[in-house]
């Protein structure tokens, strides 16, 4: 079982910038892949970022070259840098941890299915 818990969130400005935190507890953070996903009011919850265990990072295109992933294994912690945001970035931010014993993931990252392990949410809200 794994633990997650969010920080970080909050209200900015387009434009403006925010890291979100993860710190899991409860299992060896090396035997998960962890992933950044969002979900606003009425839509479904997609995925924004993720990472491998290895480290090797993925993105969805509407967030490339603005957000970076990162994880440090020392603190058991995966961060979500967020730069240039814009209004559509609002939304409630889950952090996921999934199982690298599960196998395959650079074709599942995407899917909510493939991650066994959510926190609570951390809202972020950007206003134009």
């Amino acid at each position: 079982q794994v633990h997650l818990v969010e920080s970080g969130g909050g209200l900015v400005q387009a434009g403006g910038s925010l890291r979100l935190a993860c710190a899991a507890s409860g299992r060896t953070f090396s035997n998960t892949h962890m992933g950044w996903f969002r979900q606003a009011p009425g839509k479904e919850r997609d995925v924004v970022a993720a990472i491998r265990s290895g480290g090797t990072t993925y993105y969805r295109d509407s967030v490339k070259g603005r957000f970076t992933i990162s994880r440090d294994s020392a603190k058991n912690t995966v961060y979500l840098q967020m730069n240039s945001l814009k209004p559509e970035d609002t939304a409630m931010y889950y952090c996921a941890g999934a199982d690298v014993a599960r196998g395959r993931y650079n074709s599942t990252w995407e899917r909510p299915t493939r991650y066994e392990y959510w926190g609570q949410g951390t809202q972020v809200t950007v206003s134009s």
